[in-house]
């Protein structure tokens, strides 16, 4: 069987070095909260209450993006929820970082610069090869364990994420601790009643990887958003296709019909699809339209329907475990939340064991007044959650574990 040390097996008072996953959006300049923070904060918190003298790495965006901004405000953002002072400096691994965390004491707690804009961060390349960088050469010495929390970016063998587990002492965060024990569970948990997974999103691919890996451990995958139109292109509706200057689906149906149409074919009982969807009238208001009265597409569909959520519903109230991949509508717009909201207050509601992932889709649950107590596990993970879903495996993940 195969393990991670955690926090547990951390000895206190140690020089600690752990990667965070703070990614967030940025607008005009300005780092935007959000519950990657929160999240991280009690680990963070937790290793300065046990006198570790800590440094932190993170990324934020890309190089050549408008997001690939310093870490600078990221470090009193993190602070507020660690409820714990959090410097900043504004380098990596030079003679100024090396300084700070040499003047590091007993429960200080530092934040390294943005780790992309260290040229041998991001290639993609073996944790042999980024264990040998200057990056992870220079700074492994100054510490005495290295812990991951970024179960996020995991599925990136990036120098921070793979090259320090392979030259020092290596742990889990609690992050990554609960997100790897949760996301693991659809492949290795047997349920005795029924699975079910919601399955939306935009990306058909991710969609149908997932769909075909658990297609023995799921009884129903009820369908919405982008993938679930398309997949009613393939059940013989005037849906899924591109209508003005849309760019969402033709291009995804030629890469991926003959998969979704065999999909359909192969496991037809265990699909449910959409009955009505919903759009924006000529008002501005949201209409809905049953699927089968539609004859033409010649507007964007937004969300699936009303009656759809009262079909999918039941199916869920009488599950055993719900799995959530994906959004079912634009719910970030009130008006076309009914069924992202529907089917996660229909989990909400009932006694069944629920993680829900996949990309943004678990901000609409602080944003439509639920709470994450009310499911067993909230992933603020998007490809890895994917991929976790699908049984690849994560390469940061792979390094901090043992037989």
């Amino acid at each position: 069987m195969v393990s991670f040390q955690t926090l547990d097996d951390l000895e206190d008072g140690q020089r600690v070095l752990a990667r965070l996953d703070l990614n967030s959006p940025v607008e005009d300049g300005e780092v935007q909260d959000n519950r990657r923070f929160e999240r991280h904060a009690e680990t963070v918190r937790e290793l300065a209450d046990a006198d570790h003298r800590v440094a932190l790495m993170a990324h934020q965006g890309r190089p050549g993006r408008d997001t690939f901004v310093s870490l600078e405000q990221h470090a009193d953002i993190l602070a507020d929820h660690a409820g714990v002072d959090v410097g900043f400096v504004a380098d990596t691994f030079g003679d100024e970082a090396l300084d700070a965390i040499e003047g590091l004491e007993a429960g200080d707690v530092l934040l390294l610069e943005n780790t992309r804009m260290c040229d041998e961060e991001l290639p993609e390349e073996e944790p042999e090869v980024k264990a040998e960088t200057d990056f992870v050469q220079t700074l492994a010495p100054a510490f005495d364990a290295y812990v991951n929390d970024a179960y996020s970016a995991a599925h990136r063998s990036h120098a921070s994420l793979v090259g320090f587990p392979l030259v020092m002492d290596a742990y889990a965060g609690r992050v990554m601790e609960t997100e790897y024990e949760a996301n693991t569970t659809i492949a290795e948990k047997e349920f005795d009643g029924r699975v079910t997974m919601v399955v939306g999103g935009t990306k058909a691919t991710d969609v149908i990887d997932v769909m075909t890996a658990l297609d023995e451990k799921v009884d129903d995958f009820l369908l919405g958003g982008i993938a679930g139109e398309l997949f009613l292109r393939a059940d013989g509706y005037a849906v899924g296709r591109d209508v003005g200057d849309m760019d969402l689906f033709d291009e995804q149906w030629e890469a991926n019909q003959d998969k979704i149409e065999s999909m359909l074919a192969e496991h037809r009982d265990q699909i449910t699809l959409a009955v009505d969807l919903a759009y924006e009238d000529d008002e501005g208001d949201r209409a809905e339209v049953a699927v089968e009265d539609i004859e033409e597409k010649d507007t964007g569909y937004l969300d699936v329907g009303s009656e759809t959520v009262m079909t999918y519903s039941p199916i869920i109230r009488d599950s055993e475990a719900v799995f959530v991949k994906g959004a079912l509508g634009m719910f970030e717009d009130e008006r076309f939340s009914v069924g992202t909201v529907g089917a996660l207050e229909a989990i909400a509601e009932t006694d069944c064991f629920s993680v829900v992932g996949g990309g943004d889709t678990s901000r609409a649950i602080e944003m439509y007044g639920m709470s994450e107590a009310e499911f067993d596990h909230v992933s603020i993970a998007g490809g890895a959650y994917i991929r976790a879903l699908t049984g690849e495996s994560l390469v940061g993940v792979d390094v901090l574990l043992q037989d």
